[in-house]
């Protein structure tokens, strides 16, 4: 599986290899669905509230009638607090193999784009309308500049100039590579990975990250394991 790199020009500079478990799994909307919504609850603030009889001031007077939810102008049964936990808890392999489901349609449908890096002097938004302009010119993105949240640049490394430039465009995002979440590559059409072969390192850290079991839980775990091992040796005599 190879792709194509462009320069910011938008000219071909070589090409570069693919990992098959990146770019090349089967599509599983249960899986992206699932991780998608877990993401949009965990980013969710609750603001509606509804108060109790024990916060509601008043004088008191016929507290039955003022604020029994029987009675029009009463207080409101079950309605939203803003303590309750709307968050939802994600694995991070689900998360990881969800992001790369994702970038794998995305290749399949001709959307991902590898850009060798992104230069520029100085902050300036002009500079930056040149390469989008340069970028339009392939084929596969010709609608960058008309289309609502049409791109999504995912930059290496951090560059100020970069991101003040990119940021007076209403239909791009400009994010890290290592923060490359479903959320984003489902919002914007395009994406466009700069970097391509040091991206391809970030990838695979995600793909090879396990959950550490801490230090603590470990010497439990060592600690029950002796007492089943004596508990055992003094049945056998």
């Amino acid at each position: 599986m190879e792709a194509v790199i462009y320069n910011q020009t938008g000219k071909e500079t070589g090409k570069i290899k693919l990992p098959e478990t990146v770019f090349g799994l089967p599509w599983n909307e249960d899986l992206v669905h699932q991780v998608a919504t877990s993401m949009m609850a965990n980013k969710r603030t609750p603001i509606a509230h509804t108060k109790t009889r024990g916060e509601v001031s008043g004088t008191g007077k016929k507290p039955c009638s003022r604020r029994s939810p029987i009675w029009v102008g009463g207080g409101v049964t079950h309605g939203p607090r803003n303590d309750k936990d709307y968050s939802k808890k994600i694995n991070k392999k689900m998360k990881a193999k969800a992001l790369f489901t994702v970038l794998s349609r995305k290749f399949k449908d001709g959307e991902v784009f590898f850009l060798d890096n992104i230069s520029l002097k100085e902050p300036k938004t002009k500079e930056a309308k040149n390469i989008i302009v340069s970028l339009s010119k392939i084929k596969e993105m010709n609608s960058i500049n008309r289309r609502k949240n049409a791109v999504f640049i995912a930059l290496q490394e951090k560059n100020t100039n970069t991101l003040k430039s990119f940021s007076n465009f209403g239909n791009l995002e400009v994010g890290d590579v290592k923060d490359l979440n479903v959320l984003d590559l489902l919002q914007y059409r395009y994406l466009i990975v700069t970097q391509p072969e040091e991206s391809m390192k970030t990838f695979s850290v995600k793909l090879s990250s396990k959950v550490k079991i801490a230090p603590k839980t470990e010497k439990i775990k060592t600690e029950i394991k002796a007492k089943t091992k004596v508990k055992a040796k003094v049945k056998v005599k």
